[in-house]
């Protein structure tokens, strides 16, 4: 079948993405004589939709698995999806809320049933664009965090680690979401900086006149307050240690304690003791042993440990009632504005309450040094390396893990209680059963605790358990292959969430580090390097790109759910600056090389579409090229045949000669995971040296009467050509499939796919540096021609004769020099002729064009060419006059800088040779 006209890339796309996964082309193998290659999926929330920075992570992760799928190794990319506990369970409330009523109206029982059937319905929208994207997923291995498979699994670990004694359950201060009504870990809970207030309060000591003066930005948590600390070197307060002060409003007495923890400096150099309501004082309550004060309700209420006159408050009622008493009373002393970091939940924005509540935790001591160690000897690289210094300071810094959570969707507790409080725990209610009642207790069914696991917890063991674990027979089968798997490549977020937890899970349960690489990619930002924000207009969805989309759509999509008019009128703005005709059509594969030429080893990257307007062009060029080539091998004798004389020119063994670089420079790339040099290499070679020149001087040689020199032109056309189409697939995998299946078996390739086509290795044997030499000799003149041309204004329709004053050895460039610089002919001369005309002057000799001249205007651009010489030879004077240059850098750049400046100032020399006839 011909080849189209032009690159359609949307339905080329809509064809071979279902070819590729219904002959199983991305299934995992397990050949014990191949080596082996794995990479994890970081599981997308399955409430999620594909965003720029899961399009941007999943072209990464699927270059590297094409890559070694045609390097012939077992390669398994698994796929999975995380259950989301909050994010998922806040999706569903909001759409009972719009139903008029709420989850506890349902019942639990029912609506995990309804979450379940919003999952099914729902969930699998993520993957369905992943595939748009071209992701090689092995989907027959797909999980979901909370499967039949992993609910096994997250039990197992449960059991173990609480058999072991690293999980139990206490009384602890936990990070407390009152709106969600849950506890939230220190990584979901950010910090911002807010506008509030430093209040000094008086504390009346109980004998006396005298009081203390502290300072809060929470002034009512004072009812909660247990003591007043000052530092034990204070001589202020010396005398005072020991003694009680009253308790204003609450009317009762606190100590005057002595800790290192307050800070003298800081306002007064007295501290309120809230033990159960803030973290350092937590700490300080423990270390003297202070009642532990908690006057919260779940809904940061104050409860009944508060005084009568504030019970059941909300907390910034309270705030605003406590303050107006202690005016009355004239304990306020000052009010100052006050820049805080006020800590918010990430899932409901809500101020996150210090509370004092019963939890599961996980005993992190052990794990974390097993972890140390593991990146300390190196099982486990971070790239760039930076990172794991981060993965470091966290460990050696770490708490214990609260895993519990107080939802309904989420993997349940395996614990039930006896009726006096203690927990038994079991993979089953019957194996709790058993341990309790060999323990004297009977227990119920319903005992169950109610709490469920952190999300992170069952997303923290997906590298053994999708191998099986804890099926044995099955971990046996595909550890050796995929465990540990070659690399992770991830955000830096979510180090602390998920890499160090599956580091240290993996190790204690199967030994082995979960990966041997880290890559830590770039967060992605808009063109102007600002964080993308739906207020701001600024995100895009990476299938808009892909399909296209109008203005109206656009900004119909973007400014949806906005809520603020403020946002919604700055995003349209933005909208309409940016995409005044709303956005293109670029495709998959544009998209995918501007995401792999852009992934520096950098922490951000700057997307821009106009990159993926270049990257278009570049498939387009290929597309093109690619019609030339078939357009001049369908139906010709193309060199399979190899009894038949094929003659080489200097051009083509050139070509291949690149091929081989070109081969050797993107393998190095991604090995290095610098896919930006990848893409760099192979864009450089397709359209720099393939298209612009390769393709041009192969139309010289389909010219000649030769007939093996026709052969081995269109020999040399197809085979470099089949080889790139190899050589990019795993960064553009659409076209090249499309453009394989018709060039392939012109080069005598076989198979039904280039995507387990063998990965075209570079030959050193066939790295011709004569013909490379030659080749940029060819370029320089022809170079040297069109920019004369240019200067000249010279049509392009206009064909000129050529003098070149020359060694005779360039005679073998002329017929390609006449064809690419559009000359009527060219001609190696002793010496130039004395005319006035435009004369170049190159590393190979000296060339003319003959053609009547403006003086003036030739004089113009002789004394801008003899300027630019002269600075040229300034900065090699300049380095080669500096000591340091020459005694460190090494030997061949010192010559190369010798000979540029030999070079530069025989140019000059000609240049106002020129300039002098001319007068």
């Amino acid at each position: 079948m011909e080849l189209a006209k032009s690159f359609d890339p949307h339905a080329i796309e809509a064809h071979w993405y279902p070819f590729w996964e219904s002959r199983g082309c991305f299934k995992a193998t397990f050949d014990a004589s191949r080596p082996s290659f794995s990479i994890q999926l970081p599981p997308p929330n399955v409430t999620g939709t594909l965003h720029m920075g899961h399009a941007f992570q999943q072209t990464l992760m699927d270059v590297l698995a094409r890559w070694h799928r045609m390097r012939g190794e077992n390669v398994l990319w698994q796929p999975g999806t995380d259950h989301a506990g909050i994010a998922t369970q806040m999706v569903v409330e909001r759409q009972l809320e719009q139903e008029g009523f709420s989850r506890r109206d349902l019942g639990r029982e029912r609506f995990v049933e309804r979450v379940w059937a919003w999952k099914e319905q729902s969930g699998s929208t993520i993957t369905r664009q992943m595939r748009r994207l071209g992701a090689s997923c092995d989907w027959s291995r797909e999980y979901f965090t909370m499967d039949e498979a992993r609910s096994r699994a997250v039990a197992e670990v449960f059991v173990r680690l609480h058999e072991e004694g690293l999980i139990y359950r206490g009384k602890r201060l936990v990070n407390w979401d009152p709106v969600l009504h849950t506890a939230v870990s220190d990584l979901e809970v950010e910090s911002r900086e807010e506008n509030g207030s430093l209040w000094h309060l008086r504390y009346p000591l109980d004998e006396g006149t005298e009081s203390l003066v502290v300072a809060t930005t929470r002034p009512e948590t004072m009812l909660g307050d247990t003591a007043v600390a000052v530092h034990p070197e204070d001589r202020r307060y010396h005398h005072l240690i020991g003694r009680m002060v009253r308790l204003p409003l609450a009317d009762r007495l606190i100590p005057v304690i002595a800790d290192e923890y307050v800070d003298r400096e800081f306002g007064t150099g007295c501290v309120k003791i809230t033990p159960a309501h803030d973290f350092n004082d937590y700490q300080v309550g423990a270390r003297h042993g202070l009642p532990m004060v908690n006057i919260f309700t779940l809904e940061a209420s104050l409860n009944d440990n508060a005084p009568p006159a504030y019970r059941g408050l909300d907390r910034f009622e309270a705030r605003r009632r406590v303050l107006a008493d202690l005016e009355k009373a004239g304990l306020v002393e000052s009010v100052k504005p006050h820049k805080l970091m006020q800590p918010r939940s990430q899932r409901s924005d809500a101020v996150v309450e210090p509370m004092l509540s019963d939890q599961w935790f996980v005993k992190m001591e052990g794990m974390a040094r097993a972890g140390l160690d593991a990146v300390g000897a190196g099982r486990t690289r971070f790239v760039p390396d930076m990172w794991a210094t981060v993965y470091n300071q966290w460990l050696e810094n770490i708490q214990d893990w609260c895993i519990s959570r107080q939802l309904w969707w989420g993997h349940q507790i395996p614990a039930w209680y006896a009726p006096d409080g203690t927990p038994f725990v079991g993979r089953s209610f019957e194996e709790a059963a058993a341990k309790a009642k060999a323990a004297g207790h009977a227990l119920s069914p319903d005992s169950r605790d109610p709490d469920v696991l952190d999300t992170w917890f069952s997303s923290a063991f997906v590298p053994f358990s999708t191998l099986g674990w804890p099926d044995e027979a099955q971990v046996a089968r595909e550890r050796p292959f995929y465990l540990p798997s070659s690399v992770l490549i991830t955000g830096f977020d979510i180090i602390f969430f998920w890499v160090a937890r599956m580091i240290m899970t993996t190790l204690h349960f199967t030994g082995e580090v979960p990966f041997r690489d880290v890559f830590i990619n770039a967060i992605v930002r808009d063109a102007e390097g600002q964080k993308m924000s739906k207020s701001k207009g600024n995100t895009i969805d990476p299938l808009d790109v892909i399909d296209g989309i109008a203005l109206q759509d656009l900004l119909a999509k973007s400014t949806q759910g906005l809520m603020l008019p403020a946002h919604r009128q700055a995003a349209e703005k933005r909208i309409r600056r940016d995409y005044p005709e709303g956005i293109a059509s670029y495709g998959a594969d544009a998209l995918r090389f501007t995401f792999a030429a852009l992934s520096t080893h950098g922490r951000t990257l700057n997307f821009d579409l106009k990159r993926c307007e270049g990257y278009r062009s570049f498939c387009n060029k290929l597309w093109n090229a690619t019609r030339f080539v078939l357009m001049n091998c369908e139906g010709q004798d193309t060199g399979l045949d190899a009894s038949a004389p094929a003659t080489l020119s200097l051009v083509d063994r050139w070509i291949v000669s690149r091929l081989q670089r070109a081969e050797g420079d993107v393998a190095r790339g991604l090995e290095e995971y610098r896919f930006d040099t990848a893409a760099r290499a192979l864009y450089e070679f397709v359209w720099d040296e393939y298209c612009d020149w390769y393709v041009e001087a192969a139309k010289v040689q389909l010219q000649s009467a030769d007939e093996t020199v026709q052969r081995g032109t269109r020999r040399t056309l197809i085979r470099v050509l089949e080889a790139t189409l190899r050589l990019a697939h795993p960064i553009i995998p659409f076209i090249t499939e499309e453009l394989w299946q018709k060039v392939a078996p012109l080069a005598g390739a076989t198979g039904e796919t280039v995507m387990l086509a063998r990965w075209p290795r570079p030959e050193p044997a066939k790295v011709d540096e004569a013909a490379e030499a030659a080749v940029a000799t060819l370029k320089e003149l022809t170079d040297a021609a069109r920019n004369l041309r240019a200067e000249m204004n010279l049509a392009p329709s206009q064909r000129v004769p050529c003098y070149l004053q020359a060694d005779a050895a360039v005679a073998v460039h002329l017929p390609y020099l006449r064809a690419l610089a559009r000359l009527s002919e060219a001609t190696v001369v002793a010496s130039l002729p004395d005319a006035q005309a435009p004369v170049a002057v190159t590393g190979a000799g000296k060339l003319m064009l003959h053609v009547e001249v403006d003086k003036a205007a030739e004089r113009e651009r002789l004394a801008k060419e003899a300027a630019r010489l002269d600075g040229e030879i300034a900065k090699s004077d300049a380095k080669l006059g500096n000591a340091s240059f020459v005694e460190r850098a090494p030997a061949a750049v010192v010559e190369q800088e010798k000979q540029r400046l030999a070079d530069n100032r025989a140019k000059l020399e000609e240049v106002r040779a020129q300039l002098a006839r001319l007068g």
